[in-house]
């Protein structure tokens, strides 16, 4: 199961030594509902070799402003702190199997 990202949670989820996958959404966002399943599936297929995390938007909005984002979903996979790589819109699995498995 993904990891609920929080304020108070943030700082200490993104300096993991492991790759973690933010998945930037709302309650209101068609696409971002459609997408969690494809989230919740890659938790459970890459436990233990990544971190996957949700942020919703509405309840942390510094967050998603720190990040400059501006449309859901989005996803960010970060590395020691840092944006590695970027994934905007509804996209497949395959799509974010393929971004993780290049950063493992």
């Amino acid at each position: 199961m993904a990891l609920a990202i929080t304020s108070q949670n943030f700082e200490e989820t993104i300096q993991s030594p492991q790759l973690v996958m933010i998945d930037f959404w709302a309650t209101w966002c068609g696409p971002c509902r459609a997408l969690a399943p494809t989230i919740e599936e890659l938790a459970e297929e890459y436990k233990g070799k990544m971190v996957v995390a949700k942020c919703d938007i509405d309840e942390n909005n510094e967050i998603a402003v720190q990040f400059g984002i501006m449309s859901i979903p989005t996803v960010l996979f970060i590395k020691n702190g840092e944006v590695v790589e970027k994934q905007v819109g509804l996209v497949p699995k395959a799509n974010l199997k393929k971004i993780i498995d290049s950063l493992l």
